[in-house]
């Protein structure tokens, strides 16, 4: 079953009338894989993460999710569909004065009634979920904290930490490493894969750090001025490739990580934290 098909998909800005922001792009995204966005900045990467999660309408070409063209049908339709994705942006979206709990929590508002809703937030409705969810992402001890007390790694694992609690099918994550260190980078990632697995959904992430890209997503699709600059295997994407994707950037292309190596296996405590 494919999560994604995109034929010819050309996605314009609201009112840019120069250069589209993607062009031309052809993807077959099958249910459960795993895969990694990387090219320079401006190459499209959250533009496409938007077009996904159906909060950017393509220009032209195709875009079927589950089965489905999410553009033809009906408001309400289209609603339910965005039920089964979840787009954690770069920058997440936390009202500052909210208690880490109930910005959590708010991952499960689609499946509760009005009530519910305010109810939870004067008393959170299951705060052991909320917990369970921030423990993951070594975060269980701001559960009663507010948001703007956190620090800005801290509220992108607070977004992550939503994204755990929410039923959906599809995962799609922006730069959710930008205010993290190596340590919880990796974590980061572990624990996202690890819960993409868990429930066979489609995870979709964008990354600047491509040495992590490279060894912990066994797929990797790369943008550059909007265009599909490659698509390949992990084991298949070189040096050279990653020094040209990258040229006029200052990056410097890390060595090849070996195909058979999980990287699941080999950081340490991984499994201890999920």
């Amino acid at each position: 079953m494919l999560t994604y098909q995109l034929q010819e998909l050309t996605v314009r800005h609201p009112g840019a009338t120069q250069q589209a922001a993607l062009h031309g792009l052809n993807l077959d995204i099958a249910q459960g894989e795993q895969i990694a966005l990387i090219g320079p900045s401006g190459a499209g990467k959250t533009t496409l993460l938007a077009t996904l999660a159906l909060a950017q309408q393509p220009a032209s070409g195709s875009l079927q999710a589950f089965g489905v063209a999410p553009w033809q049908l009906s408001h309400s339709e289209r609603h339910r569909l965005r039920a089964k994705l979840f787009l954690a942006p770069q920058t997440p979206p936390l009202p500052p004065r909210q208690r880490v709990v109930t910005a959590v929590l708010a991952a499960r508002l689609p499946q509760w009634s009005l009530w519910r809703a305010l109810a939870s937030l004067f008393k959170p409705a299951d705060p052991e979920a909320a917990w369970q969810a921030l423990a993951r992402f070594n975060l269980g001890d701001k559960l009663y904290a507010r948001v703007d007390r956190l620090s800005g790694g801290e509220r992108q694992r607070c977004a992550l930490a939503r994204l755990l609690l929410a039923p959906a099918q599809a995962l799609l994550v922006d730069e959710p490493l930008s205010a993290l260190d190596p340590a919880l980078s990796s974590l980061t990632l572990n624990t996202l894969r690890e819960e993409a697995r868990q429930r066979n959904a489609t995870l979709i992430c964008s990354l600047h750090q491509v040495e992590l890209a490279l060894s912990h997503f066994p797929r990797i699709i790369a943008l550059r001025d909007g265009r599909i600059a490659f698509d390949l295997p992990r084991e298949q994407v070189s040096p050279a490739m990653i020094a040209t994707l990258y040229q006029g950037d200052s990056y410097t292309a890390p060595a090849p990580v070996p195909a058979e190596i999980d990287p699941m296996a080999v950081v340490p405590g991984a499994g201890a934290c999920l």
